[in-house]
C-alpha cells in the first residue's frame, strides 16, 4: 500500500486513499475486468514542471511527452521507506523490461526529491544509480517542490531536528504511473513487492 511516512512509522492505506481520489475526480471505482478503466482515470493529478536534473540542467515534465512515467516523491537520506519503495518499483520495472523490452523502453522512472537541502544533484546521482540505470533524480527550490507535490496530489514537510542535527522528512509514499499524454493511470503496489509492480505495468503499459 502507499503510506504516509510521518516519520517512517504511520502507514496510510492505499485502499482508503483511492476512493477519495476517485470521488474528487468524479470517477467511480471500476470493475476488475481486463478492459477496465484505469483507477486514476480522470483524476486531476500531474502538471508541467521544470526542476533540476542530476547533471544540473533543467528537466521538465513535458520532456517525457509520449512516454509512460513512474513518479516517486522521496529523499535520498530516507533510512527505510524510500529505498524500499524505489527498489521494489525499479525491480518490477526491470522484470517488465525483460519480458517486454520494447514496452519497457517507453517507461521513464523519475525520483523527485523533497529534501533539496541535502539532495544535491551529486547525491541524487549516487542514489538513483543503486536502483535503475534510467532512473532520473530531480530537485529544486523548496517552494517549487511544494507546488509540484501539490500538483501531483501529495505533500511533504520537514520533521523535527534530531540529536546530531539530522532530520526526517514527512511525506506520502505514493508511486504513480502516468501515461504517454501525462495522464494519471494508477499507483503501483510497491507494498506488495516487485512482482506486483511488474503485474501492474503489464496490465497498463501497452
Amino acid at each position: 500500500m502507499n503510506r504516509l511516512v510521518m516519520p517512517h512509522a504511520l502507514r496510510f492505506p492505499f485502499a482508503l486513499l483511492l476512493p477519495a481520489i476517485l470521488a474528487i475526480a468524479g470517477c467511480g471505482v471500476s470493475s476488475s475486468a481486463p478492459d477496465e478503466a484505469p483507477p486514476l482515470e480522470g483524476a486531476t493529478i500531474g502538471a508541467d514542471f521544470t526542476l533540476t536534473g542530476e547533471d544540473g540542467t533543467p528537466v521538465s515534465w513535458n520532456d517525457f511527452a509520449g512516454r509512460y512515467r513512474i513518479v516517486y516523491f522521496g529523499y535520498a537520506f530516507c533510512p527505510d521507506i524510500c529505498p524500499t519503495d524505489v527498489q521494489r518499483a525499479m525491480a518490477g520495472l526491470k522484470a517488465f523490461e525483460a519480458q517486454e523490452p520494447a514496452l519497457g523502453a517507453t517507461i521513464q522512472p523519475l525520483f523527485i526529491s523533497i529534501d533539496p537541502a541535502r539532495d544535491t544533484p551529486q547525491v541524487l546521482t549516487e542514489f538513483t544509480a543503486n536502483f535503475h540505470p534510467r532512473l532520473i533524480g530531480l530537485t529544486g527550490e523548496t517552494t517549487t517542490l511544494e507546488q509540484v507535490a501539490k500538483d501531483f496530489g501529495t505533500t511533504f514537510s520537514r520533521g523535527e531536528t534530531q540529536p546530531g542535527g539530522g532530520y526526517l522528512m514527512n511525506h506520502y509514499g505514493y508511486t504513480y504511473l502516468f501515461g504517454p499524454d501525462g495522464e494519471p493511470i494508477t499507483m503501483l503496489p510497491t507494498d506488495q513487492g516487485a512482482e506486483a509492480v511488474t503485474a501492474e505495468l503489464t496490465k497498463w503499459v501497452r
